[in-house]
């Protein structure tokens, strides 16, 4: 598509996650990092210098305000993403959001009900749903070289349990909004949603989040989903597929590089690598430029539905394991 101007991007958050979408569209065509909100000037303002960029707001209310900013990527707490994509919508200004894409499913409802009322452009920002080589291992499902698949088992676990964001509940922590939601995203990409049933446990810290978690799908056909997170240590981030006529080997479902696919004797077929990227980040950041290029107020990549299915998933989960959180009654 040939995109005549530059998209000002404006970013909501200056924490970890803010840092690196910056410097991807830093490297990118046709998109800049044009301000920066923090609660704190001085660390918009830090932040700013850092990245070349040229607005720099002490409120993201004042980010909002700003005329020249064309899409505004929020990088905040799971907790306040409701408040701040409203606050985005109520003055015009398209929003992608970081995942988890709100707190609980009535927030999000509320959230893409208020966009589509406005006729505001809103997606979340969940990258691995963007990544050309996540079509890619959905591809290699379709061609049939492992046969028909029949198990799917995906894992992901970090050493943050001391984070703050990951250990409160008011800030809408946890393990499976802020990590397993990705297990959970690649076991919907690669085996869709015919569901038959879901079967989960989970230990919680002393603050009632969750901090592992073990997830199964059972599918209509036959297929079973396996899925595992964890906020205590570090794990393999692998996904292995098997099919009856052997199995693929995803060496990262958080940012695939890499899927070996094997025979039913385990001798290695291929191996496919993932072309090359800026971080994973650009994808997302295109989708939305190219869906606010055609007057679209959702990506097909990350559609509306699909984001409300996910939380609403979430949701059911929570419930069941106790997991409770302030704003679950707020709205």
């Amino acid at each position: 598509m040939n995109i005549m101007k530059t998209y000002k991007i404006g970013i909501i958050g200056a924490g970890h996650i803010a840092e690196k979408m910056a410097s991807t569209i830093n490297q990118m065509k046709n998109a800049e990092t044009y301000a920066i909100a923090s609660r704190q000037l001085e660390k918009a303002k830090n932040f700013a210098l850092k990245y070349d960029i040229k607005q720099a707001y002490g409120s993201y209310k004042e980010l909002a305000e700003d005329n020249n900013v064309d899409l505004v990527y929020i990088a905040t707490p799971h907790s306040l993403h409701y408040e701040h994509a409203r606050l985005c919508i109520e003055h015009g200004k398209p929003v992608l959001c970081e995942k988890a894409f709100t707190a609980n499913a009535t927030q999000a409802k509320k959230l893409l009900n208020f966009a589509h009322e406005k006729q505001i452009f809103i997606t979340e920002a969940i990258w691995t749903r963007f990544m050309p080589f996540s079509k890619t291992i959905r591809q290699i499902l379709d061609d049939g070289i492992i046969g028909k698949p029949m198990t799917l088992t995906a894992s992901l676990s970090y050493p943050i349990v001391n984070k703050e964001r990951i250990i409160k509940p008011e800030l809408a922590g946890g393990a499976l909004l802020d990590i397993g939601l990705y297990p959970i995203n690649f076991a919907l990409m690669c085996f869709g949603h015919d569901i038959k049933d879901i079967n989960s446990a989970c230990i919680k810290t002393n603050t009632g989040v969750d901090a592992q978690n073990s997830i199964t799908f059972i599918y209509n056909d036959g297929r079973m989903a396996v899925m595992q997170s964890n906020i205590y240590c570090a794990g393999d981030r692998q996904g292995i597929i098997c099919g009856n006529k052997g199995y693929i080997v995803i060496d990262n479902i958080n940012n695939p590089q890499k899927a070996s696919i094997y025979t039913e004797g385990h001798s290695l077929i291929k191996t496919l690598m993932c072309p090359q990227q800026i971080s994973g980040y650009e994808y997302e950041v295109y989708a939305s430029i190219d869906a606010l290029e055609h007057g679209a107020l959702e990506c097909n990549d990350m559609p509306h539905k699909e984001t409300l299915y996910v939380m609403q998933m979430l949701d059911k989960l929570r419930y069941e394991w106790g997991v409770h959180f302030p704003m679950d009654n707020c709205l």
